[in-house]
């Protein structure tokens, strides 16, 4: 391993001088601090990372809790897009991060995160109200979570108040009163999309009976393609019908191709994420889209900003505004067909 004395024997300066150069201190002159610094890349010198958490007790490293009940892992796109875009700006602004397991380390999440010595941690999934969880949210770790808050933290979430708002509408305006929803499990999310499902039908006099609001699971074809059957078997069928997100519309379109109904010419159908297989489907399908890219951003500048700044910077909730996605899933009918 490549040493701070290595590189001021080969630049002829002291170890002392190498390691102001390399740490930005002024009273080295900028062509000795860029000669060393040309020389340290040459010779692959890393820092010693022990070292460094010891003087400065900062190991610039985040850890990132990831507990997806899908099981779909980083294939789950709304969630992989969040993770990348974290990781981008956490690298830009000089962190790592470590997947933060509750079996590695101890048999806590607080434990490993001590084990990593992580600077602080970005949950982005899983489930807020297990004793893990809540025991690292009370733990000395800075922390950010995405579509939860807790009160001493700050938080990032997807408006998914407006965006089940605003496709309810618009499928009023394109004609629609019988609208079915089939949401996902019981969870913050779920509370507040069916909270904004029942105040946009409220505000518009429809009367949405009981039957038309199934419960499913987010990122589950096969849960969804069962709703769907049960939807298109009831004597009177709904006009349109929403999915938990866009992934879980691929059952429903499934089982309505198998029950010989056509899209949108005999149903009509709204996702939720605006991912890429959204607008890869033909017809394209009509979606919210979640602006993820930026949540991930914003999360990780709001964890670092408050692990930089401890003092001055106060738990907050940051709101990302999505847009609607009109596709092709979604046709436009007459009074008499409503």
């Amino acid at each position: 391993m490549v040493t701070i004395r290595d590189i001021a024997r080969e630049c002829g300066v002291s170890p002392a001088t190498v390691s102001k150069a390399l740490n930005g201190a002024k009273d080295v002159s900028q062509n000795t601090s860029e000669r060393i610094r040309q020389k340290a890349k040459e010779m692959h010198y890393l820092p010693n990372s022990a070292a460094r958490i010891l003087k400065n007790n900062v190991s610039n490293n985040i850890g990132v809790v990831f507990q997806d009940d899908a099981m779909s892992g980083l294939t789950h796109e709304f969630f992989n897009r969040i993770l990348n875009s974290a990781k981008n700006e956490l690298e830009n602004l000089g962190y790592d991060i470590t997947f933060i397991s509750a079996t590695i380390g101890g048999n806590s999440f607080v434990e490993h995160c001590r084990y990593r010595k992580c600077d602080g941690v970005l949950i982005v999934c899983g489930d807020f109200s297990s004793p893990r969880i809540q025991e690292l949210v009370d733990s000395e770790f800075p922390i950010v979570t995405i579509d939860y808050s807790f009160e001493r933290h700050s938080s990032v979430f997807s408006d998914n108040d407006e965006g089940t708002y605003e496709i309810v509408k618009y499928l009023y305006m394109m004609g629609h009163r019988r609208i079915a929803y089939i949401h996902g499990e019981d969870c913050l999310v779920t509370g507040k999309r069916l909270k904004a499902f029942h105040r946009a039908c409220d505000e518009l006099g429809l009367n949405i009976p009981d039957e038309y609001i199934l419960d499913g699971v987010f990122h589950d074809p096969e849960v969804s393609r069962k709703r769907t059957e049960e939807l298109m078997s009831l004597p009177v069928r709904p006009t349109a019908v929403l999915y938990p997100d866009d992934y879980a519309y691929i059952g429903g379109r499934t089982a309505l191709e198998k029950m010989g109904l056509s899209v949108p010419g005999d149903v009509s159908v709204v996702g939720y994420d605006g991912n890429r297989l959204s607008q890869a489907l033909r017809p394209q399908l009509t979606t919210w889209y979640q602006d993820a890219v930026m949540m991930g951003k914003l999360a990780a500048d709001k964890l670092i900003q408050t692990i930089e700044s401890k003092d001055r910077c106060k738990p907050e909730r940051l709101f990302v505004r999505g847009l609607l996605l009109t596709g092709g899933t979604v046709r436009h009918i007459r009074e008499d067909e409503s």
